[in-house]
């Protein structure tokens, strides 16, 4: 396959290699021979042209400012060893469900304990039956109370991964109280053979449902961070879900003329204790952004981050360091040998501008990071184990590509194009 300072293919070059890997299958699918196989490639040589001739060929773009053909990304993105990102580094920690587990642990965040409100049970209250100037007065049972307990399952605040010289998004779940009630009650009078009592009752009691929404913060992600580089503080308040009770409630023994008497009666109180879900804050981040040589340095309170613009590194689409450029490297290993932590890891991120297609954008991204790594490894004096290559194409700007009006923004698309060398200090 040609390189990238190779001559541009053929149209006919071109429409074969299209025709190769996309058009047909291969020849173990279809049991046929080689022979086979040229024969319906020349069958559908003239179908590819005019399907070709309607959708045009070529493009421009770039992780510089232009790109080769979408097959010469193809190639190039098939021969890269750089391990690619997850599609989506800002992954969540799932936050828990009524049927699903809740978190144990919470990696990239802080973990909310379970909050639990116990069950609440009363007896039910029998009444026996009691016969008062001949009249008998039936047996009662007042109904016990049972409440269930209830739990306000564990969560994760969660602050995503990011790349270098980034702070991540960070955010915590809602959560809720669920609403409690006690039911009124009532122990029935009695008018019977002299004796007058009326009823006693005691009205039931209620708390409502309360619930705190989530909030959250975006990802920052600047050469220059704006408004200091902080991500704000955020709080979720504490929510109260305050104490209920039901008074006890008596009916008292009386008695009539010829000493029969009904006993008295009587329901006890009935709480339901409160419930709080504490108050959780993720305190505010601040990147400090200052420069050294061709640098652009990000400091955090646990990490600090280099940036070099990719023109800077790289000749032109291409991923080969510049001769020029090793004295700048040189310096950023010294300074992650004197600033890192013992062994900690060392992040390096290749970024591109929006310009052309995605996929290509992706590849160089990953080839561009994975040259630095091997600079700094084999020139820069750091363990080869601490460092990954990591990519992410166009989807981390720090910059519009375009203007408000939709001209063009170079200078942004300049800072766009950047590889971001990290770690924890």
């Amino acid at each position: 396959m040609p390189q990238e300072d190779s001559p541009p293919l053929s149209f006919d070059e071109r429409a074969m290699r299209i025709l190769k890997v996309d058009v047909l299958p291969s020849r173990a699918m279809w049991g046929i021979s080689g022979k086979s196989v040229i024969t319906r490639t020349r069958l559908l040589t003239p179908l590819l042209v005019v399907v070709m001739a309607a959708c045009g060929a070529g493009t421009t773009g770039g992780g510089g400012e232009e790109r080769q053909t979408p097959a010469h990304a193809s190639s190039q993105s098939a021969t890269t060893t750089t391990e690619a990102p997850p599609s989506s580094p800002a992954t969540p920690t799932p936050t828990p469900t009524p049927t699903g587990p809740e978190p144990a642990n919470c990696p990239n965040g802080k973990l909310l304990p379970a909050v639990e409100s116990p069950a609440v049970h009363a007896d039910p209250v029998t009444i026996p039956e009691a016969k008062v100037g001949g009249t008998t007065i039936p047996a009662v049972t007042i109904p016990g109370v049972d409440i269930p307990a209830q739990r306000i399952p564990a969560q994760c605040t969660e602050i995503a991964p990011a790349p270098g010289g980034c702070l991540g998004a960070a955010s915590i779940p809602p959560t809720s109280i669920p609403a409690v009630e006690i039911p009124p009650v009532e122990i029935p009078g009695v008018n019977a053979g002299g004796i007058k009592l009326d009823p006693v009752r005691a009205d039931g009691a209620r708390a409502e449902a309360q619930h705190a929404e989530s909030v959250s913060t975006p990802e920052v992600c600047q050469v220059k961070p704006k408004n200091g580089g902080i991500v704000p503080s955020i709080l979720r308040p504490s929510i109260l879900r305050p104490s209920i009770l039901r008074p006890s409630i008596l009916r008292p023994r009386a008695c009539n003329d010829q000493n029969e008497c009904v006993p008295s009666v009587t329901v006890p109180s009935v709480t339901v204790p409160s419930v709080t879900v504490p108050s959780v804050t993720i305190p505010s981040a601040t990147l400090k952004s200052y420069k050294v040589g061709e640098s652009e340095v990000l400091q955090g309170d646990d990490s600090i981050a280099f940036t070099l613009k990719a023109d800077v590194l790289f000749d032109f689409d291409k991923a080969v360091i510049k001769p020029a450029a090793a004295a700048e490297l040189k310096r950023i290993a010294q300074e992650i040998g004197e600033k890192a932590k013992a062994g900690a890891p060392i992040a390096v991120d290749g970024h591109t501008d929006a310009k052309g297609d995605d996929s290509y954008n992706q590849s160089l991204s990953e080839r561009r990071a994975q040259a630095v790594v091997e600079w700094l490894a084999s020139e820069g004096g750091l363990a080869r184990s601490r460092l990954q290559a990591r990519g992410y194409g166009e989807a981390k700007p720090v910059e519009p590509d375009t203007k408000p009006d939709g001209s063009d923004n170079a200078a942004g698309r300049a800072k766009n194009r950047r590889v971001v060398v990290s770690t924890i200090t």
